[in-house]
């Protein structure tokens, strides 16, 4: 059955029409010899020497296949588009360029790719991007500069005046009490400086440089020593003195006399503050006694609010509010009115030390800046009307002393333990303008010159010591002053140390 099977299929009639397989082949072929003549739309580079086949469903390709279908997964878009204006770009620059040609690549480009072949940018937007907010290399540069913001803040370019980092003067200043809780120190008004050195008292005159004795306590055996000076601020005429026997005592400079003592307290009187004709007194019994000079009763007012020592007294510029900082970490503001039986208006109590360093500002009503002892480190601003603490600033050290510029919104203030330094403070930003070094031990005590330019210190290693530190703005005289004059002033102040004693 098989062989007649064979058989049977090889002995079949052949017909005389041409299968389709054959002609499709044929057709395939010619198409193929067109394509290859006509260079002028496809190179003969880019032609296939054989026809692609057409899939059959099994995996296998026919060799006689009759379109073409193109895998989009194997093609590149992108570059194509990119030759396709390449060539259209580089045509165009060549002369005799024919413009049928350019027409048909373009429109060719647009209907495969489906872009606008117009364009000359592959990529295009239609808005440019916003520009960014901010000054965006200068903050890399503050971010990632070497110098850090540290170190500007201590530099004096955010002030437009020289600060001499030397003191223009320095006096010596024997036997300087080492005591915190006393005031030994005060400046009047007609440029007179009162120094308590032990039992005496001494006045400079910054004018003239000459030195004159006061007064010294009687030495009875009883061990007794000035422990507050304070000038009276019109006119200048009349000292305040403060006593380890609990005695004030009112001397009139110019006369080089004592015009009275007034009592009121039971222990030494270590700081003193002037309302006009009003003298206040803080004791280590804890009282403050208001004192009418005028009168023969003196005493007016005895105000009870502190248990330690009160260390620190300061009325405000318009005499309205009295503030006192005492021992017992607290500071209280009083009323000008207020009499014996009275409370303060505030007793606050943030300091966690001693409350020596007072300062009224000049420049804001009822501003008043305030400093802690070895415990604390701090300086705080406090609104007087409000008793609010408006800022508290960490020193890193034991404050002793404030004093705010009367030119410009800075406080200065004196430092014990580590560094023995004055800083300079520019007021509300609280960024340190300047540090001054030169004590060698805790600079107890300050005090302002009458034109407000000139600071002097006081220290426990017993010198004074002068900074030009308060110059106002655009003054050359006194901030920016010649190689000359500062020659001479440093002359002068050398040999003042030599020569020299406040004794």
């Amino acid at each position: 059955m098989t062989t007649s099977f064979c058989d049977a299929n090889v002995s079949r009639p052949k017909s005389g029409a041409m299968p389709r397989w054959k002609r499709k082949q044929l057709e395939a072929a010619s198409s193929q010899t067109e394509n290859v003549t006509n260079s002028s739309i496809v190179s003969d580079e880019e032609t296939p020497k054989k026809p692609l086949g057409l899939h059959n469903g099994h995996g296998r390709m026919n060799n006689g296949g009759c379109r073409f279908i193109p895998n989009r997964g194997a093609m590149d878009i992108e570059k194509s588009a990119h030759t396709l204006r390449h060539n259209i770009s580089s045509d165009s620059s060549e002369e005799g360029h024919d413009s049928e040609d350019e027409e048909y690549k373009s429109a060719l480009n647009s209907e495969v790719l489906g872009v606008d072949a117009t364009s000359s940018r592959i990529l295009s937007f239609k808005e440019k991007i916003a520009a960014p907010k901010g000054d965006t290399v200068n903050n890399l540069k503050v971010l990632y500069s070497s110098s850090g913001p540290s170190r500007k803040t201590t530099s004096s370019k955010s002030v437009n005046r020289l600060i001499p980092s030397a003191p223009s003067r320095i006096l010596d200043a024997p036997d300087l009490l080492d005591d915190y809780y006393v005031n030994l120190l005060s400046w009047s008004s007609t440029n007179i400086l009162a120094v308590a050195l032990a039992q005496t008292v001494y006045l400079w005159n910054a004018g003239t440089g000459d030195i004159q004795e006061l007064c010294t306590l009687d030495d009875d055996g009883s061990d007794l020593s000035i422990s507050s000076v304070s000038f009276i601020q019109e006119g200048g005429a009349h000292l305040a003195i403060g006593t380890s026997a609990g005695t004030t005592q009112l001397w009139d400079v110019q006369a080089n006399k004592q015009l009275r003592s007034m009592d009121g307290h039971t222990d030494r009187v270590g700081s003193l503050s002037w309302n006009r004709h009003i003298l206040s007194s803080g004791g280590r019994d804890g009282n403050i006694v208001n004192h009418d000079v005028r009168v023969a009763r003196h005493n007016v007012a005895t105000l009870s609010s502190h248990t330690q020592e009160v260390c620190g007294l300061e009325w405000s510029p318009d005499g309205s509010t009295l503030a006192s900082g005492g021992n017992d970490n607290m500071l209280c503001l009083w009323d000008a009115g207020t009499s014996s039986t009275s409370r303060p208006r505030f007793s606050l109590t943030d300091h966690q030390a001693a409350v020596k360093a007072l300062a009224w500002s000049p420049h804001e009503r009822n501003l008043l800046a305030t400093g802690g002892g070895t415990a604390d480190r701090t300086i705080k601003f406090w609104n007087s009307q409000t008793g609010s603490l408006l800022n508290s600033i960490d020193t890193k050290s034991q404050v002793c002393a404030l004093q705010w510029n009367p030119h410009e919104r800075e406080i200065l203030s004196s430092h014990g333990f580590a560094r023995n330094q004055l800083c300079l403070w520019k007021y509300p930003t609280m960024t340190k303008i300047k540090d001054l070094d030169g004590h060698t031990a805790r600079v107890l005590h300050m005090a302002t010159s009458p034109d407000g330019c000139t600071v002097v210190s006081a220290a426990a290693d017993e010198t004074l010591r002068f900074w030009d530190v308060f110059a106002p703005t655009g003054t050359k005289s006194k901030g920016k002053r010649g190689a000359s004059e500062v020659s001479s002033s440093s002359t002068r102040g050398r040999k003042l140390n030599k020569t020299m004693h406040i004794r």
